[in-house]
């Protein structure tokens, strides 16, 4: 019997035939996420263990037979983080799918990795509680895949991005035992703080099978402003003048003139920019009654004394999602002009409209369309890059403008990503943005927890 035929063998034995999958036409659809440049393999086998216990199993039976582990959530990444390579098992946590407590007295909650994060936040909802963290794939994203790329969103600006919720985690290590990190308290400072290790560490350290995070108190329904401009300059001047004058809103968000058209295209609309509208600003407060009016006022002043055609607030909520929308379907508008590629980065929210303009550039040097939207309250910007499907040319002056974009970011003081992590298309760029003495410390720490390269063994980095 083939070493390979035994471990598929002893799988099944902990798992049951129906959770261990090797069927080519099934392990496919596993073998990869939804980044198109990063490259993936062929996995032995994909399995789906139901409790922490079949995690453990599988762990130390693949560290037995010396078989490489690729720990996946939904597949929803934007880095290839979770993408298989040749002969590994990719272990699926879907299954361990639920919400073990909601603590309403403490404002937190314990919950499985399988859990979709949209279904988290409905079910907190419930209690009069929130759980801020708000990927764009919030709707079918996984609490687990949130936890492994330390996730951002809309909301980042007020409330961070997942690690500022999480207080402890349960991780099967490399040998199949089982870490529990951190506390249940508000404070604790006990030890190092392995559970920050851990998020953010795209499965190449352990794998999550538990988190314990902090709610919030459910926000009022929000108030939103809409703000136009006619250069990026003064877009970015607003953002900076809000920072400098302490305002936070729970949204702030930009679009540059790309965006805008490509929504209004999709949307069969025109959002009343006019037609040399070069930036909007879309803002939100979730503070509620006279605070809310405040807040809108103050950025609505701002906006206006930085050049704003167009200024407008509302309470309103059903105008507000409205406003919104489009910013929220600005990648499925550019599908009318092609695929799309999405890069992520963040910069000092000084320097937006220089991050723009550098895309603008670039745009033009390789011929292709560059929309650029993000999160202007935090500065993690997402340049989106459009080409033919199926022009093997145009998907390298892609790939292209993908790297020129991370040194425009670089150059500016920014960093590679801001929330969809490094995964197997930024390792070089990793290295750049760390440096050598950075780079050894990743490789230590790793070689400590796994020194068998047992968990995604070459994402991030490779030793």
């Amino acid at each position: 019997m083939s070493s390979n035929h035994a471990l598929v063998t002893r799988l099944r034995e902990h798992l049951g035939t129906a959770a261990v999958l090797t069927d080519t036409d099934v392990t496919d659809a596993y073998s990869r996420d939804m980044m198109p440049l990063a490259a993936s393999g062929k996995p032995l086998a994909v399995v789906l263990p139901s409790d922490v216990e079949e995690v453990q199993a599988v762990v130390k039976a693949c560290a037995e037979f010396e078989v490489p582990i690729v720990p996946r959530g939904a597949g929803s990444g934007l880095s290839g983080a979770a993408n298989a390579i040749d002969g590994c098992v990719v272990l699926v946590l879907t299954k361990l799918d639920r919400i073990v407590e909601i603590d309403e007295g403490n404002r937190l909650a314990v919950v499985q990795p399988g859990v979709v994060n949209l279904d988290f936040r409905d079910a907190v909802e419930k209690h009069g509680l929130f759980y801020p963290p708000d990927p764009s794939s919030y709707d079918w994203c996984t609490i687990g895949g949130n936890l492994s790329t330390n996730a951002g969103g809309l909301c980042c600006v007020k409330y961070g991005v997942t690690t500022d919720s999480v207080l402890g985690l349960e991780v099967v290590l490399a040998d199949g035992s089982l870490l529990k990190t951190g506390r249940r308290t508000v404070k604790g400072v006990a030890g190092y703080d392995l559970a920050r290790l851990f998020v953010g560490s795209e499965g190449t350290l352990g794998v999550i099978t538990q988190a314990t995070v902090a709610l919030k108190p459910l926000p009022q329904l929000p108030s939103t402003l809409v703000a136009a401009f006619n250069s990026t300059e003064a877009a970015g001047e607003a953002v900076a003048r809000v920072v400098r004058e302490g305002l936070v809103p729970s949204l702030l968000e930009i679009m540059d003139a790309t965006s805008i058209k490509a929504a209004e295209a999709y949307l069969k609309t025109d959002l009343g920019t006019s037609a040399d509208c070069k930036a909007l600003l879309l803002a939100q407060s979730d503070s509620g009654g006279e605070v809310a009016r405040r807040e809108l006022a103050a950025l609505e002043q701002i906006c206006v004394d930085c050049g704003a055609d167009l200024a407008y607030a509302t309470e309103d909520l059903e105008e507000g999602k409205m406003l919104l929308q489009a910013r929220r379907v600005v990648l499925t508008a550019l599908e009318l002009y092609g695929v799309w590629l999405t890069d992520d980065v963040c910069v000092p929210r000084t320097r937006i409209a220089e991050l723009i303009a550098g895309c603008e550039r670039i745009s033009e040097e390789v011929g292709l369309r560059i929309a650029v939207v993000g999160h202007a309250g935090d500065g993690n910007m997402h340049p989106t890059i459009v080409y033919a499907p199926d022009s093997e040319e145009e998907f390298a002056r892609a790939r292209t403008a993908f790297d020129a974009i991370l040194e425009v970011a670089l150059s500016l003081g920014g960093t590679v990503t801001g929330e969809h992590g490094i995964g197997r298309i930024k390792r070089e760029w990793l290295a750049k943005e760390i440096g050598e003495v950075g780079l050894r410390v990743h490789r230590q720490i790793k070689q400590a927890l796994d020194p068998g390269n047992l968990f995604n063994p070459d994402s991030m980095f490779s030793l």
